[in-house]
């Protein structure tokens, strides 16, 4: 087994338990599940810094070849190795898996802006019009902005 073979075989193992990652982040940022998020940023984190070793590895062992670490290097490896058949098929499989990790991200991106949006839309409503927190004085009616100071006489 080549070397770039092995690569690319990990590599499709890594990226599809990151698109496995990005569905479930996906699942608990519509239902406002935010309890699994921190345990799940661990997790894509840890899978983002192995894709990141493997992609290095890739670079280096196609750069060993004379070739560059795009889609071009990597037909040129293939047009040089044509019996590498495994190594395509598994090179065939990465790059849809990538496409589909990379598109989950700019959703999850987008959910996480809708969701800062409304939380930003529900605090302008709390505090009010005019941007300050209305706190009710000594005679029970609303005094908008106000001191900031509670008045503890009854």
């Amino acid at each position: 087994m080549t070397a770039l073979r092995q690569l690319l075989e990990e590599e499709v193992t890594v990226v599809r338990g990151f698109v496995g990652l990005l569905e479930r982040e996906q699942r608990l940022l519509i239902e406002g599940d935010v309890d699994g998020l921190p345990e799940l940023l661990q997790d894509k984190n840890e899978l983002a810094a192995r894709l990141a070793a493997i992609a290095e590895q890739r670079r280096a062992t196609l750069a060993a070849d004379g070739l560059s670490a795009d889609r071009a290097g990597v037909a040129a490896w293939f047009a040089a190795h044509p019996g590498e058949g495994d190594a395509r098929t598994a090179w065939a499989e990465l790059l849809p898996l990538a496409t589909q990790a990379r598109e989950l991200n700019r959703l999850n991106g987008e959910v996480i802006q809708l969701r800062l949006q409304s939380n930003a839309q529900a605090i302008a409503a709390l505090v009010g019009s005019s941007g300050a927190l209305g706190l009710y004085g000594p005679d029970g009616q609303s005094r908008p902005g106000g001191s900031g100071r509670i008045s503890d006489s009854a």
